[in-house]
């Protein structure tokens, strides 16, 4: 191990836990989009229920619609979440992992945890 290393190992620790805390503000925003979401499906499962169209409910949504709100909150995850994986594949590694055994702790194969490592260089 260079001298170097544990301090780079330091800092992929670091920039990992810089990613959980930005992962749960998105997760923060998920819960507000989810209940928008929970109160959008409540509107147009009664006014349904009510006797009336689709056709007519769904134009008449305040924006976003129900179903931008479920794109945001799936891009949100995959971005942060993607992050994460790098990041903590990265940091693992850096402590002496091997791809090996992050392969089996992320229930991933090698060459992916191989491409995380890749990738977030």
């Amino acid at each position: 191990m260079t001298s170097g290393e544990p301090k780079r190992a330091q800092e992929d620790v670091q920039a990992f836990l810089r990613a959980l805390t930005e992962l749960d503000d998105a997760l923060d925003a998920n819960l507000r989009r989810g209940e928008r979401m929970k109160e959008r499906i409540a509107y147009i499962q009664q006014a349904v229920a009510g006797g009336h169209a689709l056709r007519d409910i769904v134009p008449k949504e305040k924006p976003p619609l129900l179903v931008e709100l479920l794109t945001q909150s799936a891009e949100n995850l995959a971005a942060y979440g993607s992050r994460v994986r790098r990041l903590e594949a990265r940091a693992l590694h850096q402590e002496g992992l091997t791809m090996e055994q992050i392969a089996g702790l992320f229930r991933v194969t090698r060459q992916r945890v191989s491409t995380l490592l890749r990738d977030s260089r």
